[in-house]
């Protein structure tokens, strides 16, 4: 290693050690617990992260003092629950750094997100012949709605390759828009590889076929700063409970250009101005998307994790997961038969893999006796699982909370899995 490398490392090193992992971990009070007797190692966070105090405080309080609907009611406790419900959308504005409030939709989760898109934005507007582009890295979530609506439009879906180490073929990408591409859509971080994909350039090219781009960030905001306005995406999707937050609640943001255009694809009490047999006058923006009582105690959870969160410096943070990271990829490559899968340069805290001919199902078993929480599985990707000729990978997804000790019991506890299907 040459100087000006070691003096990187070393620096990196200590921006990750000014990161108190330890006072962290104790604002999680799920982490105290025992698993079979063991201490629980939670690998498990890309599939749900953790809950800190402050959020599950939040929620109660929301149900034991302000419990009521938003919006609608003059009483006390009514606009209590409007105002932080309202105060949640500021929150997530100025976290994703959205121009406008009213670009902030809340939906159930990224998939409600990238369906309403779909059906109020694609389906009015695509027809045979116009082309849908995602990748092969893609979540179910952001496949299937795209089927569906190419089924319903007579459009074509259209999937940019991956190669060998997880990472998009941008040439191909760059080959596959046309000016028949009308939507982009694609992962900003893939949950099954945590490849961090180019999203800037994506972007750039798309718009420059003339596409609008969504971006799925499910596993992207809790790892890193998003500013939807500096990466010049049309429309960007989140999941509460990825980011610390509820289950049930997320975010679709949308330029205002684009929110204008769409129609609404669920009615029902509050996203109407007016109603008659004859026609109904649509609400303005947000709230035309927001049928019906929406799930206000998660907004407000929702909008207690992106306080939570604006207490971490990034930076820190950052330069700490990064360090789990490596140490995680580099320990789980000395158990002899292991093979990663997702080699990406650019990496989230994710790493997947399998183990000789132990089936991924079999490794989570074992593992879960010892206290350790990974998932196995398709991981809602089954074109990666194809891509990769696997059926099953094991997922370790790490988060804020986690340690370099408990990477390194997690490799020490799969050398004990091999040794009992020796």
């Amino acid at each position: 290693m040459n100087e000006k490398a070691l003096t990187s490392t070393v620096d990196a090193s200590a921006v990750a050690a000014a990161f108190d992992v330890e006072r962290v971990r104790r604002d999680f009070p799920i982490l105290q617990q025992q698993v079979h007797g063991c201490g629980l190692v939670y690998l498990d966070s890309a599939a749900t992260s953790q809950k800190p105090q402050v959020v599950i405080d939040a929620v109660a309080r929301y149900y034991t003092h302000d419990n009521a609907n938003v919006h609608r009611g003059l009483h006390a406790l009514s606009e209590r629950a409007t105002a932080s419900y309202e105060g949640a959308r500021q929150k997530v504005r100025r976290f994703i750094h959205a121009a406008e409030t009213h670009e902030v939709i809340f939906v159930r989760g990224a998939t409600e997100g990238i369906n309403l898109l779909a059906q109020s934005y694609g389906r009015p507007r695509l027809g045979s012949g116009d082309e849908v582009l995602i990748t092969h890295m893609e979540h179910h979530s952001n496949i299937v709605p795209w089927q569906i609506v190419c089924e319903q439009t007579g459009a074509v879906l259209r999937v940019a390759p991956i190669n060998e180490r997880g990472e998009l073929d941008l040439d191909a990408f760059e080959r596959l828009l046309s000016d028949r591409t009308r939507i982009v859509a694609a992962a900003h971080v893939s949950n099954a590889l945590g490849t961090i994909n180019p999203v800037e350039r994506m972007i750039e090219l798309a718009h420059g076929a003339g596409a609008i781009v969504l971006l799925d960030g499910a596993q992207a905001v809790a790892h890193m700063r998003v500013d939807v306005q500096s990466l010049d995406c049309d429309a960007y999707v989140v999941s509460g409970h990825k980011m610390f937050g509820p289950t049930g609640v997320g975010v679709l943001y949308g330029k205002s250009s684009l929110l204008e255009q769409m129609v609404p694809y669920q009615g029902g009490g509050d996203m109407i101005k007016s109603v008659t047999f004859d026609k109904t006058t649509y609400n303005a923006l947000p709230y035309r998307f927001e049928a019906g009582t929406p799930n206000i105690a998660g907004v407000v959870g929702l909008g207690a994790a992106v306080d939570y969160l604006e207490t971490i410096d990034f930076t820190t943070l950052g330069a700490h997961e990064h360090e789990l990271l490596q140490a995680t990829t580099q320990s789980l490559s000395q158990v002899t038969g292991l093979r990663l899968i997702g080699t990406a340069a650019q990496k989230a805290s994710v790493v997947s893999f399998v183990l000789d001919d132990v089936h991924p199902h079999d490794v989570g078993t074992i593992l879960d006796t010892m206290g350790i929480a990974v998932r196995t599985g398709h991981h809602c990707a089954q074109p990666v699982m194809e891509h990769f000729d696997v059926p099953a990978t094991v997922r370790a997804s790490l988060a804020m909370y986690n340690t370099r000790e408990e990477v390194q019991f997690l490799a020490r506890a799969l050398t004990r899995v091999r040794e009992v299907f020796a």
